[in-house]
């Protein structure tokens, strides 16, 4: 006898339920659920990739969030981390695992992190490098970084025992107030001026225009009647407010997540950062301790607005859909001769982060040069989008997937396979600044990978 997964079975007893009072009576039933794991580092942990102090506090605790969609094909996963990111090895590892947990296949499944500073990363494949060269668990604590993958697969299995029933799709959207701005403030010959960090003290950078961004978060619900039984909020924005201390934390993003979800409890609140390689909080922050719960209360407000500006409209598993594209990313020239990456990785008298830096760019050269493809992916929600794209993304990506659909709500979540490092417009690279530089491993001509993918996604 085939066996039949428990979601499924719980599936289809509401299914004959629901049947009986559906407007629809051949529309298919949708259900979801969702998990939760805490993803708080050891002390001693490497933090940002070991670009920044090891964790020496917790300021707050970091979490595992996901969401599981059960409609009429194989379930649909999404997940946020509190990392700083996930690439290469440490993607494939985190994907494969949840997909095996939920029944589904691996292109069914998109991990996304927040992208804070103060928290960890993973990449198996990195480590790897690492190990041989007496320097494992260097860039992370490669034990935790496993016992989190299994609890959150863990976690994922056991909440499918209960899925819950949706009847509605909620969406909202409002402007967020004085927290994004552009990180590139270009001069008058069309190069990048200043770079705009997260923190700027820098009073002309900080008094130059927003630039350009998304001001808008949005905000996705889903309902059985009238009670909310998820939430998912995009904005693009670096999220950090001061970091590298070693004091572990979700920072403000996080923050206004908690605030909102105190505002309805029982409601889990998973969010996502969106294209915010050239986005930050600069112009608004200087780094003061006491900005960060600034920071936060102006993104929750957008958030509760974005709530309040919710419609609802009926949702059943056939306005449910999934698509996926793969594309081979450019390798940056920079990377082309694997030489001096060797060399850096190889020598023991440099900095760790460094040699880190190092293996992690030597990675990517080589899953490039290989063949290595990068999957994006889209959720159809009815009329509306949800991208699920690589890397710290520029926000004119974002914008664009927006316009290619202006009649409907497109969300876009980045910071998904770390691998790619910085991905800037072709223009960009032309341009200067510290994105487009060493920290961008792909080439300009990237812009027309991506904007092929969106296209495709966007059908």
């Amino acid at each position: 006898m085939p066996r039949i997964s428990i979601w499924r079975l719980t599936l289809f007893a509401f299914c004959a339920i629901e049947v009986f009072v559906a407007s629809d009576a051949g529309a298919k039933p949708l259900a979801i659920c969702t998990f939760q794991v805490d993803a708080t580092p050891p002390l001693g942990t490497p933090l940002c990739d070991a670009a920044v102090a090891p964790a020496k506090e917790i300021v707050d605790p970091l979490s595992v969030r996901g969401l599981v969609l059960l409609g009429d094909e194989a379930p649909i996963v999404l997940v946020a981390v509190d990392w700083v990111g996930i690439g290469n090895g440490g993607y494939d590892a985190w994907r494969q695992t949840l997909a095996r947990a939920a029944g589904t296949s691996v292109d069914r499944v998109a991990v996304h992190t927040l992208h804070q500073h103060d928290a960890p990363g993973c990449d198996f494949e990195v480590e790897a490098l690492l190990a041989t060269r007496g320097l494992s668990g260097a860039m992370f604590h490669v034990a935790f970084a496993q016992q989190t993958i299994d609890k959150a697969a863990e976690a994922l299995r056991q909440s499918l025992a209960a899925p819950k029933p949706v009847t509605q799709l909620g969406i909202g959207a409002a402007k967020v107030e004085s927290v994004a701005s552009n990180r590139r403030v270009l001069g008058p010959d069309g190069k990048v001026q200043y770079v705009r960090y997260s923190a700027s003290t820098i009073e002309a950078a900080r008094a130059a225009p927003e630039g350009v961004i998304d001001p808008q978060v949005r905000c996705l619900s889903f309902w059985n009647g009238d009670q909310p039984l998820a939430v998912l909020t995009y904005y693009a924005t670096h999220p950090q407010s001061y970091y590298g201390q070693g004091g572990v934390s979700a920072d403000f993003v996080g923050m206004a997540r908690s605030q909102r979800e105190a505002a309805l409890p029982g409601v889990p609140h998973i969010h996502f950062n969106g294209a915010a390689g050239n986005v930050a909080a600069g112009k608004y922050n200087d780094g003061a301790p006491a900005n960060r719960p600034i920071l936060a209360g102006r993104l929750a407000t957008g958030m509760a607005a974005a709530w309040a500006a919710t419609q609802r409209t009926p949702i059943t598993g056939s306005d449910v859909g999934w698509r996926a594209v793969e594309a081979k990313f450019p390798l940056s020239p920079l990377l082309e001769d694997e030489t001096p990456l060797v060399a850096l990785l190889d020598n023991a008298s440099a900095k760790p982060s460094d040699r880190v830096r190092a293996a992690t760019d030597l990675v990517w050269a080589r899953r490039t040069k290989a063949g290595a493809a990068i999957q994006m992916s889209c959720l159809r929600l009815g009329p509306n989008s949800v991208l699920h794209m690589p890397g710290e993304l520029f926000v004119e990506y974002q914008l664009a997937a927006a316009a290619m659909k202006p009649q409907a709500t497109v969300c876009m979540a980045a910071y998904g396979d770390y691998g790619p490092g910085y991905i800037g417009t072709e223009v960009a690279y032309s341009q200067g600044g510290y994105e487009t530089s060493y920290v961008s491993r792909v080439a300009p001509h990237v812009e027309k990978v991506i904007l092929q993918a969106l296209v495709e996604l966007l059908k």
